[in-house]
């Protein structure tokens, strides 16, 4: 254990799991809501829009392999977080993790980097929606003028309102609670899998294999480069972590939530990549941010597009819904350990949610998505989800090693091959991630630096719990 004035003292796992006590979140999820939660967070962003970034610009065809390379990275990283989800069921997720295995600087560093992601990768996704509900619109028969449908600077915005106003919806939802929120992301989910499905059935009779030749057009180094963008469509099963708090059995749960999320995502992408690059030549895709409906469209299944929109719309509403959530838990649990103001850590008398958390998120969301352009903010994303993932593997190491009398109700195999693996597999995608993005990261670090050692730190409640401990 370190001690109370070390920026790397640890947080013992009993006096995380006691905070839950009391003034905990409401308990409501089980196994099926996770999955779902995962399924929702996850399916959306990288089928209805990245996939065509990702195609057109980086990888081709080899896209199919890029999904694979994300998945088997996730799989990894998902089973040491099946682990310490499974051993420490508390909000905050890798921050949490953290804060238990490698100390309060570390774990600061991830909840901040987390909330960088959680929030830049929300309104990029509002972004995404609004271009699809554009085209609904204007398919049927109702223009919104360019001007309030695009950021500055691109196509003669001003504001990207639709983006605005469905954040302002999710807001309001999730301020409601978690359980009214999860019951809506449950719809959302079975409409956009059956609209997946759909577009799997339809699209695979129009597959010329033509199409995928040359399969690695910007060479082996493409897949990285696809994969590095394409990482953040996988985010989903780090936010059914940062639901652990409010899980009934999450023991048992949280281990299916996370593993089963991932498992049907992974496949439904390789499937879906293979078939949109062999219906319409890669290099089409470009700028392109409704690959799915394009590609229908392009060879004249009109009925599919439209449908295939609806259900984009469902699907990225879902993403917004559950990474917005992500993003509140991250915020509170930062600021119930005192390294932000314990004003976020409220929980609202009736809602049982943490509301102020909640308002800060969907303002700055808003913010974004209104006034940033696309390209920009899904460059943004990943690299912190990337740390975070890096943190998660080694606190788990460490606990192995620190607390092995600890029950775990789930063990992640092969340790530490299977950590290291996540860890190594982690640092490649960082690696591959455009320098816009490192400099975007390194001046977040740098702010986060500041506010730790300007108040995070003085504020900690770890400066209590040690006080209190000297007094009695």
């Amino acid at each position: 254990m370190a001690n109370n004035k070390s920026i790397f003292r640890t947080k013992s796992l009993e006096a995380m799991i006691g905070q839950t006590k009391g003034k905990g979140l409401k308990k409501v999820l089980g196994a099926f809501e996770l999955t779902m939660l995962g399924i929702g967070a996850i399916i959306g962003t990288g089928i209805f829009v990245l996939t065509g970034v990702a195609a057109a610009d980086y990888a081709g065809p080899g896209l199919m392999l890029s999904f694979i390379f994300c998945g088997i990275t996730c799989a990894f990283v998902a089973l040491c977080y099946a682990e310490l989800a499974a051993m420490i069921p508390v909000a905050g997720s890798a921050y949490t993790f953290g804060y238990i295995g490698l100390g309060e600087l570390w774990a600061w560093i991830i909840g901040w980097d987390l909330i960088l992601e959680y929030v830049v990768a929300v309104a990029a996704v509002a972004v995404g929606w609004s271009g699809y509900i554009v085209m609904l619109l204007k398919s049927a028969g109702i223009n919104i003028p360019d001007a309030l449908s695009n950021a500055p600077g691109q196509k003669g915005g001003i504001v990207n309102l639709p983006a605005i106003l469905i954040l302002f919806v999710i807001t309001l939802l999730l301020i409601k609670g978690v359980s009214e929120s999860a019951k809506l992301n449950n719809i959302l989910v079975i409409i956009k899998l059956a609209v997946v499905i759909l577009f799997i059935v339809v699209g695979a009779g129009h597959i010329q294999p033509a199409n995928w030749n040359p399969f690695l057009p910007y060479g082996v180094n493409g897949i990285f480069k696809g994969a590095a963008i394409i990482f953040f469509a996988y985010l989903g099963f780090d936010a059914v972590t940062t639901a652990a708090e409010e899980v009934k059995n999450p023991q048992r749960d949280l281990p299916i939530g996370i593993l089963a999320s991932l498992a049907v995502c992974t496949v439904l992408y390789i499937i879906v990549s293979g078939i949109l690059t062999g219906m319409v030549p890669y290099k089409e895709f470009h700028n392109n941010a409704a690959p799915v409906a394009f590609a229908l469209q392009r060879v004249g299944i009109n009925w599919g597009s439209a449908l295939v929109s609806v259900g984009a719309v469902c699907g990225i509403s879902s993403v917004l819904l559950v990474m917005a959530f992500g993003a509140t838990r991250i915020l509170f649990s930062l600021s119930r350990d005192g390294l932000l103001p314990q004003v976020f850590a409220e929980i609202h008398p009736t809602f049982g949610t943490p509301v102020k958390s909640t308002i800060l998120v969907g303002g700055m969301t808003m913010i974004l998505s209104g006034f940033v352009q696309i390209g920009r903010l899904a460059e943004m994303t990943n690299i912190g989800t990337l740390a975070a993932f890096c943190v998660v593997c080694a606190s788990l190491m460490v606990l192995r090693k620190q607390r092995p009398e600890v029950h775990r109700p789930f063990t992640c195999p092969a340790v530490p091959i299977v950590p290291t693996l996540g860890i190594i597999f982690c640092l490649y995608l960082i690696y591959s991630l455009p320098n816009f993005t490192k400099v975007v990261f390194v001046i977040w670090l740098l702010i986060g630096f500041v506010i730790y050692f300007g108040y995070g730190k003085s504020h900690s409640t770890m400066n209590f719990e040690e006080k209190s401990k000297a007094n009695s």
